[in-house]
């Protein structure tokens, strides 16, 4: 990158981009009206993404396409004819989420450049890694990060970006289904209906927000983020308004250049309660908070003022003119700017009957850029002597040069892509599984012991398969190891791995895209987990050809879609149990009442628990309230490989009669149960 570091805006609409450009953004990212995680956002239309291409590109700006949704096979056309329309309008990189989306990008675009989104769950080196031998350049890590964390990603590479201000959500980007679950509106398809900022409470208060975090403010530690090889600072914010990019990207600015921010105004914009930099400083006491009512006075009082920052156009370049007047010769200008030049040519200029033209009176005409994007240096002039030239004509050979400059300016800053014909296939064959199998996924060693003898795989944490090595279970060759869903420290994980591995351990489930580069190097038989988020079938190929033996896809599919994906790898979806809502660094429960008052629930408005189950302390889950019970639908389910039950704080004796009677359909059915997704589906 030439600019380093840059200085990221969101923009929601066109305004914004406007705002953001004209108060010195290096870069823009928008969403189109499809295919975006912002999909309330006003977004852009083709002819409005080829229009911010422009007015970036004029400005030497970079304009990112965020495409950061899963989409479902049905989808896959229209999304490659999107993306084959904005790599026209000159895209200068794409932000993806989806393995098949980025797949599908590079079968349109091949020299396409892929942003990896902080949707993708990468938070460790070897997440990093796998993306940049995937063809990513850049990875947006997961906001959850401390500096050191951080740092070892910077190493791997691979450009990193990181969000610097901006909202924070209460779970790890991308694996929040709380919006989608309770209210089939999908985060990971762009329609979260934020329900987190809502009231929720491990003690009952109906006030209080427990799951509302403040918004993120790391301008004060942009030295810290230069140091560690940081190369993109990210402004979130596509859904607020243009004042509030222009007052975000001009404190950063004044950060970068060594002043003393104006953070005071950005807190007037736009606050819950004020700022924090918890993650990355590793301060998660004071991380907490929801709009007040002051922020919202202060809102309206500073607006007009922050306007009026983004009401001109941004000088940007300098630009200087070398102008010809000859006698019995056509006036010829040449303007430029940087290393480019442009020349216009007029009429043949007057002998003049009063006063003749000169240099001064020359560069007072040309020097009248009004609100463009230059800034007058000089001009060379070679006239000859008694001539005249209109005011009019020296003006209208300025707009003419300046035009072209822009187009030149413009062109010159546009990527060249090679866009091939491909189309996707989408008449995807039903499937038809021989047999159908069981995956178990246990809480506990006592449960596995339980159920090894009905379940065709068993699930056991990973410290659970660390404590059983001396004894060698007698079922360790069906045994996945299920690892943490968020890597706190990857070298002691991969030396952890390395032990079970020595020890006769084979199998490795991958809940996030580093565990398959960690387990591909120490050679795991790999599947692929929930959270991968696999909802079409060119995500399945990207698993197969990683060298995935299976793959669990996401519950946020309806069964049908489920069952006409196209795979050469053995698929399976969740059939049982309390479905995960939100995973989270920051514990509700500790916040509020603290780990000693500890009831591993927390409740809603409405009066509905929901269990948070902790790891250590280092992060927890939030289940729903419902069980996922399908045990009655085995029809629905044939066309499926396997199921996977998954087991909480069920007893052995129950966990056995869970998984011994599914293939029965015994199992009693309880009094308060879910579908989830699979026959409602999401917007």
């Amino acid at each position: 990158m030439s600019i380093f570091p840059e200085i990221l805006a969101p923009a929601g609409s066109m305004e914004s981009l406007i705002a953001a450009l004209r108060c010195g953004a290096d870069a823009v990212y928008i969403g189109g009206k499809n295919f975006s995680a912002r999909s309330n956002a006003s977004n852009f239309d083709i002819n409005e993404i080829h229009k911010a291409a422009e007015l970036c590109h004029l400005y030497s700006a970079k304009l990112y396409l965020a495409v950061n949704t899963v989409i479902t096979d049905s989808e896959t056309p229209d999304f490659c004819d999107f993306i084959k329309k904005t790599a026209i309008c000159g895209i200068d990189a794409y932000i993806v989420q989806d393995l098949g989306c980025a797949e599908l990008i590079k079968k349109c675009v091949p020299n396409a450049v892929l942003h990896g989104s902080t949707q993708m769950t990468v938070h460790t080196a070897k997440g990093a890694e796998l993306l940049r031998e995937m063809g990513f350049s850049r990875v947006v890590p997961a906001r959850e990060l401390n500096k050191e964390q951080i740092a070892e990603i910077s190493k791997t590479g691979i450009e990193v970006e990181v969000f610097i201000h901006g909202a924070l959500c209460m779970s790890v980007s991308g694996q929040c289904y709380m919006s989608a679950v309770i209210g089939s509106r999908s985060a990971n398809r762009g329609g979260c209906a934020q329900a987190c900022r809502l009231p929720f409470s491990a003690c009952g208060n109906k006030n209080f927000c427990g799951l509302s975090l403040k918004d993120l403010s790391l301008i004060s530690k942009i030295d810290e983020l230069k140091s560690i090889g940081v190369c993109s600072l990210k402004i979130e914010g596509r859904m607020k308004r243009p004042e509030y990019a222009a007052s975000a990207v001009s404190a950063l600015k004044q950060a970068c250049d060594g002043l003393t921010p104006d953070t005071e105004m950005l807190r007037s914009v736009f606050s819950r309660d004020g700022f924090t930099d918890g993650y990355f400083t590793g301060n998660l006491s004071n991380m907490f908070g929801t709009r007040q009512k002051s922020d919202v006075i202060a809102a309206k009082d500073i607006l007009p003022e922050i306007r009026q920052s983004y009401a001109k156009e941004r000088k940007v370049y300098k630009i200087s003119f070398d102008i010809t007047v000859k006698a019995d010769l056509p006036i010829k200008l040449t303007a430029l700017c940087n290393n480019l030049s442009v020349t216009v040519t007029g009429e043949v200029p007057q002998t003049a009957i009063n006063k003749p033209i000169d240099k001064h009176y020359i560069e007072k005409q040309l020097s009248k850029l009004g609100d463009t994007v230059f800034e007058y240096d000089n001009t060379t002039a070679d006239i000859d002597a008694e001539l005249m030239v209109p005011a009019s004509q020296l003006n209208e050979l300025r707009r003419k040069a300046v035009e072209k400059l822009y187009k030149l300016i413009i062109e010159n800053n546009t990527p060249n892509y090679d866009i091939t014909d491909f189309t996707p296939n989408v008449k995807s064959k039903p499937r038809k599984s021989d047999s159908f199998k069981l995956h178990v996924y246990c809480s506990n060693i006592n449960q596995a012991d339980a159920v090894f003898k009905s379940a065709d795989m068993l699930a056991l944490p990973l410290k659970n398969c660390l404590s059983v090595i001396s004894d060698k279970r007698k079922y360790i060759s069906k045994l996945i190891i299920n690892p943490p869903r968020f890597i706190s420290d990857e070298k002691k994980l991969i030396s952890q791995l390395n032990e079970l591995y020595s020890n006769g351990f084979r199998h490795l489930l991958c809940v996030n895209p580093a565990y398959i580069k960690i387990g591909n190097e120490i050679g795991f038989t790999l599947h692929g987990d929930f959270g991968l988020n696999i909802c079409n079938s060119y995500s399945l190929t990207s698993l197969d050809a990683l060298g995935l033996s299976d793959a669990v896809v996401s519950f946020e599919l309806k069964l049908i879609q489920i069952e006409k994906l196209n795979s050469n790898i053995p698929i399976g979806a969740i059939v049982y149990g309390y479905l995960p809502l939100m995973l989270t660094k920051n514990c509700p429960i500790r916040n509020e009442i603290g780990c000693q008052r500890c009831k591993k629930t927390i409740s809603d408005r409405t009066g509905r628990n929901f269990t948070v189950k902790c790891h250590d302390k280092d992060y927890v889950e939030i289940l729903n309230s419902e069980l996922l019970f399908m045990a009655d639908k085995a029809s629905d389910l044939k066309r499926l490989d396997f199921g996977v039950i998954m087991l909480d704080n069920e007893s052995p004796q129950d966990a056995e009669e869970i998984v011994s009677k599914w293939t029965s359909q015994k199992i009693n059915h309880p009094s308060k149960i879910t579908r989830g997704l699979y026959y409602r589906g999401i917007q």
